[in-house]
C-alpha cells in the first residue's frame, strides 16, 4: 500500500524528543481483579486464553477472557504474588462486568474475586531511569515477574519504531506504596505512555471494544496471550479452529494518521468504500502524528489507501509493528 505520498511520513522514532521516555506514572484507567483461594488457579485456568496453573511466581501473562463464540470481552495481565492469590490487571471500564461474569460460574469452587482497585495502584514505568531505580533484579524478559515490597513488577513487551526500543515494566501494588514509587521517579506524561503502550503493538479490550475481536485479531497469540495446549476455556474451539486450519483473514495494524483516532471508530479502504474493513482498537497521539492499532482485513493493507471514520476520511499509513505477522501463511 503506498499512501507515503499522501500523507507525510511518520519519522523514524530516533529522531523524536522522546526517543527515550524516562519514569513513572499512574495509570487511572487501569483496574485490578484479586482472585485468592484454592482453587482460584484451577478456576482461572478454564476461564482464559492462557495458562494460569503452571503459573510460576517469576512470571506473568497476558491473556484474555472470551465469549462462547470466540470474542474477548476482556484481557489482563496477571500475575500471583502468592500460591493462592493472583492480581488481575485490566480496563477500569471493563472491570465491573466482567467481574460479575467471571463470579457467576465461580459456583462452589473455593475461589473469591473482589474488585481491588481501591487497594492497588497501577503505574506504567519506562526508561532507563525506571530500570536504575528498580535494579539488578529488573525483570528482562517480556512477561517476566518481580515481588518488591509488597507489589509486583512486570516486565512489558519492548515499544518503539525504527531502531529506538524503549524498556517498559508494569507495576502492581498498594496505593500508599504508589506515591512513594512516583516521587522516586521522573514524572511520566500519561500521553507517552499511551504512545509506547500503542507502539507496543499489544492491544488491550476496552469498553468500547468488548465483544468485538477474536483474540488473533488482535495478534495475541503473537505476543504471548493465548496457549493452545492449555485445554478448554470459553471461546476455546473458535479459537483454536482460527489457529489450526489458517483461515484468519484479519489481524491488527499500527497505522499512523494526521486526524486522532478512537477506540471502535471504523477504517475503510479505497477498493471496497461501501463497508468498513477495519475497526480502531487503541490510539494515541505522537508530536504532529496520530497512531492507532486496528483490526484489519489482510487484504486492504496491501492495494489502495485506508480512511477513518468513512469511505473520503483522512488518510492512514501502515506502519511496521515490532514483531512479524504470519502474512506467508495467512490466506489474504
Amino acid at each position: 500500500m503506498d499512501t507515503t505520498t499522501a500523507i507525510p511520513a511518520y519519522p523514524d522514532s530516533t529522531s523524536t524528543a522522546d526517543t527515550a521516555p524516562q519514569g513513572a506514572c499512574l495509570l487511572p484507567d487501569w483496574g485490578v481483579i484479586r482472585a485468592v483461594g484454592s482453587d482460584a488457579a484451577t478456576f482461572l485456568h478454564g476461564q482464559l486464553s492462557n495458562d494460569v496453573s503452571r503459573l510460576g511466581l517469576a512470571q506473568a501473562r497476558l491473556g484474555a477472557y472470551c465469549t462462547p463464540q470466540g470474542r474477548m470481552l476482556a484481557s489482563f495481565v496477571y500475575a500471583r504474588p502468592g500460591a493462592e492469590e493472583f492480581w488481575l490487571a485490566c480496563s477500569a471500564d471493563v472491570l465491573p462486568p466482567t467481574l460479575k461474569r467471571l463470579s457467576m460460574f465461580v459456583m462452589r469452587a473455593k475461589a473469591k474475586l473482589t474488585d481491588a482497585s481501591a487497594e492497588l495502584s497501577v503505574l506504567g514505568l519506562a526508561g532507563s531511569t525506571a530500570a536504575a531505580w528498580l535494579g539488578a533484579d529488573a525483570p528482562q524478559r517480556s512477561w517476566d515477574k518481580l515481588d518488591r515490597d509488597g507489589a509486583v513488577v512486570i516486565r512489558l513487551p519492548d515499544s518503539g519504531l525504527g531502531r529506538a526500543t524503549i524498556d517498559r515494566w508494569l507495576w502492581i501494588g498498594p496505593v500508599v506504596q504508589a506515591a512513594a514509587v512516583l516521587a522516586a521517579l521522573p514524572a511520566l506524561a500519561p500521553a507517552v505512555w499511551q504512545r509506547l503502550e500503542v507502539r507496543s503493538g499489544v492491544v488491550p479490550v476496552v469498553a468500547q471494544t468488548s465483544g468485538q475481536f477474536v483474540p488473533q485479531m488482535l495478534n495475541y497469540e503473537l505476543v504471548g496471550g493465548v496457549d493452545f495446549k492449555k485445554g478448554c476455556y470459553p471461546g476455546q474451539e473458535i479459537v483454536a479452529r482460527s489457529h489450526y486450519l489458517g483461515k484468519l483473514k484479519r489481524r491488527a495494524f499500527l497505522l499512523a494518521g494526521e486526524a486522532a483516532m478512537v477506540p471502535a471508530q471504523e477504517v475503510f479502504w479505497s477498493e471496497d468504500p461501501g463497508q468498513p474493513s477495519g475497526m480502531v482498537a487503541r490510539a494515541a497521539t505522537d508530536g504532529p502524528h496520530h497512531l492507532g492499532l486496528a483490526e484489519l482485513k489482510i487484504a486492504v493493507t496491501r492495494t489502495g489507501t485506508l480512511h477513518l471514520g468513512q469511505p473520503d476520511g483522512p488518510l492512514l499509513r501502515v506502519l511496521p509493528l515490532p514483531y512479524a505477522l504470519p502474512h506467508d501463511t495467512e490466506p489474504a
